[in-house]
């Protein structure tokens, strides 16, 4: 075990960011569940380099960077995040012997990210330091979702190769304090005001429930989260992507929805998208959490699958031009719908692509689409992981991997068993292969998946 102290350049006290606001109210709604929202990170250490040259590197890291220093803390005024100016992280040292050391590291990471932080005291990330005879081969990370959101993850990565290289990469100029200040100013309140005004169009008299039918008598774990990898999904929805001129995240979110639609016996989806929300040049480089979601609407067309995936790209536009917001006022909207309909919509149907390119540059080569299909062969199903209380009916992830589709669903077992959820992403790949070899007519989209309405079983 060894220490790295650290002096930034600044402490403070600020309010939450509202993407820092939206992870503050999960953590506390999740209770013991809240690990899910740990955010496990792997920085291999490139080339070779000596114990003190990686601690220095992640010195600087936690020096540059106000959100990995930061603890947050209830008030009286409400929460808040404060900076410490300095102080010292400690970092295990593990040595990986036989094995893999990136392997060993992404275990490790993922094992650091199974307690839960204790946010106004810890600070926002465990390390590991994985060696091999001595030597240091990477970095294993565990950050709280209320520290970092995937973007601010792959910046990291960036400016670690840097460090590593003995350079010295530009000054982080915007931090999570900035952003809290920025946004108590227009036009960031006009900008919440309007996605307020938009969800609220849509939840004053949409459904009250993901799914019709009563739940059953749960499983033990309750939620569970199954993976599938698949070739055939990643080729698919990359074709159809370049032949409809659409983003590869149009297509998967279109056949997820397509998909969940159909589970759910409606002709429309209503799911929440996950959103970076960078648009304001200042936090692209800015590692926090800006992540916000965003309320996507899918009405399923009456032509073909085609006309579904241009549907959901114009409707993942409009969620994201109204994914920023407070999310105190978010839910004080939603509270005040709650009492005029007599509880509030659930929305636990989620959306998420994880990847940070829209395609899979270490795909294999395939020949024509006819050879697609024959792909599904080599696709297989898995549960991942289980979770105790996460309250999600239906959560669909692309993960992110160079070489082969990755796409997760985690389930309420008292509304969707396990073999639904199988079901389902079988179907969001059926839905994708058939569709490079023909036009897939929306009634047939149960019989291409191998999927209908689920009614639910009895207790």
């Amino acid at each position: 075990m060894v220490t790295v102290a650290f002096s930034g350049a600044r402490d403070g006290e600020a309010p939450l960011t509202w993407g820092q606001r939206l992870i503050w109210r999960a953590v506390h709604l999740m209770g013991d569940s809240q690990t899910f929202l740990s955010c496990p990170w792997v920085l291999p250490v490139y080339g070779r380099r000596d114990v003190g040259s990686v601690l220095d590197a992640l010195r600087v890291l936690l020096e540059r960077h106000e959100s990995l220093r930061t603890t947050f803390a209830l008030t009286p005024e409400g929460p808040v995040q404060r900076v410490a100016r300095g102080g010292e992280l400690t970092v295990d040292v593990v040595e990986a012997g036989q094995d893999r050391a990136l392997r060993v590291a992404e275990r490790v990471a993922g094992e650091l990210g199974r307690t839960a932080f204790v946010h106004d005291r810890d600070l926002p990330l465990r390390c590991a330091l994985v060696v091999k005879n001595d030597r240091p081969m990477a970095l294993a990370i565990a950050f709280s979702h209320l520290a970092v959101d995937f973007q601010a993850l792959n910046t990291l990565s960036e400016e670690w190769k840097v460090l590593l290289r003995g350079e010295k990469p530009p000054p982080a100029e915007w931090q999570p304090m900035d952003q809290a200040a920025a946004e108590l100013e227009e036009p960031y309140p006009a900008r919440s005001a309007k996605s307020i005004r938009y969800w609220h169009s849509v939840l004053a008299d949409g459904p009250l429930d993901v799914f019709d039918h009563p739940p059953r008598e749960a499983d033990d774990p309750r939620f569970i989260e199954v993976g599938m990898e698949s070739t055939a999904l990643a080729v698919a929805a990359q074709r159809l992507a370049e032949r409809w001129t659409i983003s590869t995240t149009s297509v998967l979110l279109a056949a997820c929805a397509t998909v969940l639609a159909t589970v759910s016996g409606r002709p429309r989806a209503v799911m929440q998208l996950v959103h970076s929300n960078r648009r304001d040049p200042r936090t692209h480089a800015m590692v926090g959490t800006v992540e916000q979601d965003g309320l996507f609407v899918l009405d399923l067309p009456a032509t073909d699958f085609a006309a579904a995936c241009r549907a959901a790209q114009r409707g993942a536009l409009r969620a994201y031009r109204n994914a920023h917001y407070d999310p105190f006022e978010m839910q004080a909207m939603r509270e005040e719908i709650g009492r005029r309909r007599g509880r509030e919509p659930d929305l636990d149907a989620f959306f998420n692509d994880r990847r940070t390119v829209g395609t899979w540059p270490g795909l294999p080569p395939v020949g024509p689409d006819e050879d697609v299909a024959r792909l599904t062969s080599q696709t297989r199903t898995y549960v991942t992981n289980a979770w105790p209380g996460v309250r999600f009916k239906a959560f669909f992830t692309v993960v992110s991997a160079p070489d082969t589709g990755q796409l997760s669903l985690i389930v309420d077992t008292a509304y969707l068993p396990r073999e639904v959820a199988e079901a389902m992403l079988r179907g969001v790949e059926a839905l994708l292969v058939r569709a490079l070899t023909e036009d897939v007519p929306m009634t047939a989209v149960p019989k291409v998946c191998g999927i209908g309405p689920y009614a639910g079983s009895p207790t």
